[in-house]
């Protein structure tokens, strides 16, 4: 069996560094690895539009920020297969037979969807395409045959229901569907890189992203306005690592040579954290090590981004021939499910022959 990546991204707005650490920085590992024979990124605006469906022109001038985002970042058209959801249409037939096998009672459940309802003031009147959001995910997964699938622990929940999906539509129909298996990011500080704000997540509407496009000094002004521990008031003040936002990110993004290079009087990050927790260490000392860190990653993406925005037909040229390509993979799936579920009438020739015989018998 071939290995296989699905994974992707909502188009709701610009990307961030914590998409960076979360997802991206590791899909571009995954595609240089030569270890899967496909992998298939997907920028999800039908998803997107189940709560932005009253404002449709944010998602599609959004879809050409997470694009050039995801090219600046390293992803190869060459190696990955990028494209936009909506423009492969299977994907919404595999929803709707899908939901057939599903209960209304059990997307209830379903943890995330419970989170997200929450966040978006949904109790009183939930979306039916928001409501759906496992299903459609399960029809993505799905309609590649993913064998894989990188997602933050938040989205586990998802992933389970899409199992569980794929294994009763393979008990009740036949042996199509491929159950995908999660992989979740090695380093336990990028499963959810918090905001700037000391906030649990990095949010745009809460203003506490550090974005991939943003500017060099746009960045340093906000990792100097970083929450840290509020009890560490004086240098000389023994400090908190636990909650402290910026050691967070460092655990996320600093590396050993990070430290040769800016910050050479320690040798690693837990000489930095032991110092601090003693106290004699300032935050805007650390905060300047995390900034030179940050620059150094976020540089050559900020260049690479520079290049493809000077010619934006390319990009979307990008888009097409890889939604193009998406399409005929998932037509090919939908073809196997729809005789499975036997409903492909016109290419049954057995069937069509049966019945001629049926009726030729009664007359």
């Amino acid at each position: 069996m071939d290995k296989i990546i699905l994974t992707g991204d909502r188009p709701t707005g610009r990307l961030h560094v914590g998409h960076y650490v979360g997802s991206l920085r590791r899909r571009v590992e995954l595609q240089n690895s030569g270890e899967f024979d496909k992998i298939f990124i997907m920028i999800a605006d039908a998803q997107a539009l189940t709560d932005n469906f009253d404002n449709p022109e944010k998602i599609r001038q959004n879809i050409i920020e997470v694009a050039l985002d995801y090219l600046s970042c390293g992803l190869d058209p060459a190696k990955s297969t990028l494209f936009i959801q909506s423009q492969v249409s299977e994907l919404t037939e595999l929803t709707f037979f899908y939901s057939n096998l599903v209960t209304v009672s059990r997307l209830q459940r379903n943890p995330t969807v419970k989170s997200e309802i929450k966040m978006r003031n949904f109790e009183a009147s939930i979306p039916v395409g928001f409501f759906n959001y496992p299903i459609s995910q399960a029809a993505d997964i799905t309609a590649f045959k993913a064998t894989t699938v990188p997602v933050g622990e938040d989205q586990l929940p998802m992933i389970e229901q899409t199992r569980e999906i794929v294994r009763k539509f393979n008990s009740i129909y036949d042996e199509v569907l491929v159950e995908p298996e999660v992989l979740l990011p090695d380093n336990e500080a990028c499963l959810r890189l918090p905001g700037i704000d000391g906030k649990q997540k990095m949010s745009k509407s809460l203003g506490n992203c550090i974005y991939l496009a943003d500017t060099e000094k746009d960045v340093k002004t906000k990792i100097m306005s970083m929450y840290t521990d509020p009890t560490h008031i004086q240098v000389s003040d023994p400090g908190h690592i636990e909650g402290n936002t910026v050691f967070t990110y460092l655990d996320a993004f600093s590396t050993k040579a990070h430290f040769e290079e800016y910050l050479p009087e320690y040798s690693c990050l837990d000489e930095l954290k032991d110092h601090y927790k003693r106290g004699g260490l300032g935050d805007v000392k650390i905060k300047k090590f995390l900034n030179n860190v940050i620059q150094e990653e976020l540089a050559p993406i900020r260049a690479k981004r520079a290049e493809y925005e000077k010619d934006i037909p390319t990009v979307y040229d990008i888009l097409k021939k890889g939604s193009d390509a998406a399409r005929e993979v998932a037509a090919q799936t939908l073809s196997e499910v729809k005789r499975a579920m036997k409903i492909n009438y016109f290419e049954d020739e057995e069937l069509i022959r049966a019945q001629a015989e049926k009726y030729s018998d009664i007359r």
